[in-house]
């Protein structure tokens, strides 16, 4: 993948990023409640990201978005159902389906961590469906650590998203 580069997002980027998310997600759709569904598809389709203070990413492979990522700041509302934290918090990290399996994923997590590492923060956080399986075996590949005092279930329908949290105090880099 040596012609994979990470970089910001333009404006003129964000529609096709917005539907790109949602078409990676498409996989939960049958294995979620409809009204979950529908408020997880919203999720990926609003502004949130267009915040300011918020940084979006795209992975760009052959000159073509094949993924994209969000990273909040710290001490900024990521999410409805908790407070504030005082760490950057990942979110809707999403790759395209012919992307992947290739380390685009894991290529936007990096980037994450080393803008949060360069801003001299100790932490970076993240939350994720208790049914992405494949999402949660990348992010304790890093080394992220369960905060299940900060998971919540959104739709009152059982399913939690769970809370992680990484140190990156004794981490020189990615």
């Amino acid at each position: 993948m040596n012609n994979l580069h990470i970089q910001d997002a333009t404006k003129e980027m964000y529609p096709a990023i917005k539907t790109q998310r949602i078409e990676a997600y498409r996989i939960y759709k049958d294995k979620l409640p409809v009204d979950h569904w529908k408020a997880l598809e919203q999720t990926l389709s609003s502004d949130a990201d267009e915040q300011e203070g918020v940084e979006l990413m795209v992975a760009i492979l052959n000159e073509k978005i094949v993924g994209s990522v969000v990273l909040f700041p710290a001490k900024t509302t990521a999410y409805e159902f908790i407070d504030e934290l005082d760490y950057p918090e990942i979110r809707m990290l999403a790759v395209a389906k012919e992307a992947q399996g290739k380390g685009v994923a894991s290529a936007l997590v990096k980037e994450c961590i080393k803008r949060t590492h360069a801003k001299d923060l100790p932490a970076i956080g993240l939350h994720t469906g208790e049914f992405m399986t494949d999402a949660i075996r990348l992010y304790e590949g890093f080394g992220f650590q369960r905060l299940p005092e900060f998971d919540f279930e959104p739709a009152d329908d059982g399913i939690v998203v769970r809370a992680y949290h990484l140190e990156l105090a004794e981490r020189a880099s990615v």
